[in-house]
């Protein structure tokens, strides 16, 4: 389904024109299938771990401005072939199929709750009595992982696992069953999503400005606080706290919007990544503005750790002082910039308006498209994180064979060395940074196609207008994202 907008052309368009655009996009695509076979140089890899600062050697010999050009080109020419291609050609891309009746019972979703819960409960117990070394106790990689890393991009990918795994529904359920009823105290309305975007600013504020967020018995308190508040505030506000003030929850909820796989009139439904954003009850300004500040904060983890940022505070990138020294100025950069992301988009939306004579208020505009960014959101996040979550994956599973690091095999793996050698050699680092450049340019073009095709339902006249600043900020997004991937990091 994703090629079905390329496929549907009418004869009055020049085909070549459009078939040389669609080898643009199709070129991403097999980058990014090449690069799938770094997954099998990690599997059969052998050898010590190795610290990988090779890897950041090789990106720099790399010839990244023609990658970054390409890219950037990738995405300009998809906003060229919008302009030709007709209104069903784009809508029709976005069509969903329903699958297969969905006859999952409320009972099994609040036992795999409770299942979480009991496996979070265990797992901020070795936090707090396990090994100290981050890399060997459980608790960071699986959190910072595991869920962070790997869960998220799953759920913005394919759509909503949370609300089967979140920690949260089983044991509220349990607990209402045991006390006869629930507490049933109103929600404020007054307070709206602001204390979910509050919780989830806090949650990306300790990830980059913490001194210590991978400590496990530190990351276990924050865990169980976390926990606790977020079970409290559900006893007693019930669902809509969940939806309204739990940060985590929300920027899932969000990610799983975005997912192929959704509910549709009561059965699973499949469609191309973002399709739910489409033809769903359309968001309101709280979930809109936290779309955003996804992106922004998703920007500001790659900018903090750059040879710019550092020289920009004042720091020589070769001799970090050490996070300690930096909290309240990554604090800062992380205000600072999502208020110029917002800014910026709130223009680009402001001056489309204007220039296509949309007869609809800037804030509900801002409702309609702010959700559009969140393919973009999701393929930074994959490529951003994509070396990591190579190296970091092989330290969990040593970790779930051996908890206690106490030189047990639990899984049975025997002999198990952790392997960064698809770090030392120029060929498998471009293989690696062509796939996460694939990554962001990919989330780019589904992020553009999604615009224009909610401009088209919001707007029969002037789309091309309305989208052209739209489009700008998205092109100067792929841009950033690539440059961020192919700058040089102090830390």
């Amino acid at each position: 389904m994703i090629f079905r907008a390329f496929i549907i052309v009418p004869s009055q368009y020049d085909p070549r024109m459009c078939c040389q655009i669609l080898s643009f996009i199709l070129s991403v695509i097999r980058t990014v299938a090449k690069g799938g076979r770094v997954l099998g140089v990690v599997a059969l890899s052998a050898g010590s771990a190795l610290a990988h600062t090779s890897e950041g050697g090789f990106v720099l010999l790399l010839p990244t401005d023609l990658y970054i050009g390409s890219g950037v080109l990738a995405v300009a020419l998809t906003v060229a072939m919008l302009l030709i291609l007709p209104e069903r050609a784009v809508t029709s891309s976005f069509c969903y199929k329903r699958l297969w009746q969905s006859g999952a019972k409320p009972w099994i979703r609040n036992a795999t709750s409770l299942l979480s819960a009991i496996c979070l409960a265990w797992l901020i117990y070795v936090g707090l009595e396990g090994p100290r070394d981050p890399l060997a106790n459980p608790l960071p990689l699986t959190i910072w992982t595991l869920w962070w890393i790997g869960f998220v991009a799953i759920q913005g990918l394919f759509g909503d696992l949370w609300r089967w795994v979140n920690p949260w529904s089983g044991p509220v359920w349990l607990c209402r069953w045991l006390i006869g009823g629930s507490i049933g105290v109103r929600y404020p309305s007054w307070l709206g999503h602001w204390v979910g975007i509050l919780s989830f600013l806090a949650l990306v504020g300790f990830v980059l400005a913490d001194v210590a967020p991978s400590d496990p018995a530190r990351l276990a308190r924050v865990v169980a606080l976390y926990w606790g508040l977020t079970f409290a505030g559900m006893m007693v506000f019930g669902p809509r706290w969940r939806l309204r003030a739990d940060g985590v929850s929300m920027m899932l909820t969000l990610y799983a919007r975005v997912g192929m796989f959704g509910h549709k009139g009561g059965r699973i439904a499949f469609g191309l990544n973002g399709w739910k954003l489409l033809h769903g009850r359309r968001l309101g300004f709280g979930p809109a503005l936290l779309s955003l500040l996804i992106l922004g904060s998703g920007i500001f983890d790659g900018l903090n750790e750059t040879f710019w940022w550092l020289d920009l505070l004042g720091l020589n990138p070769l001799e970090f002082p050490g996070r300690s020294a930096v909290v309240w100025q990554t604090l800062g950069g992380l205000v600072v910039a999502n208020v110029i992301l917002v800014c910026c988009f709130v223009g680009a939306l402001w001056l489309g308006v204007k220039l296509g004579r949309v007869d609809m208020p800037l804030h509900q505009a801002f409702c309609v498209f702010a959700p559009t960014v969140l393919p973009i959101a999701l393929g930074y996040h994959f490529a951003h994180y994509f070396t990591s979550f190579l190296v970091q994956s092989q330290y969990a599973l040593a970790a779930a064979s051996d908890p206690w690091a106490r030189g047990q095999d639990l899984l049975g793996l025997g002999t198990f060395y952790v392997s960064t050698g698809f770090f030392n050699t120029q060929e498998s680092v471009r293989l690696l940074w062509l796939c996460q450049a694939g990554g962001v340019v990919i989330g780019h073009v589904v992020a553009l196609l999604l615009a224009h095709a909610v401009a088209l339902r919001a707007t029969r006249t002037r789309v091309a207008l309305t989208q052209a600043p739209v489009a700008i900020f998205m092109i100067y997004c792929t841009f950033l994202g690539l440059w961020l991937l192919a700058s040089p990091r102090g830390f």
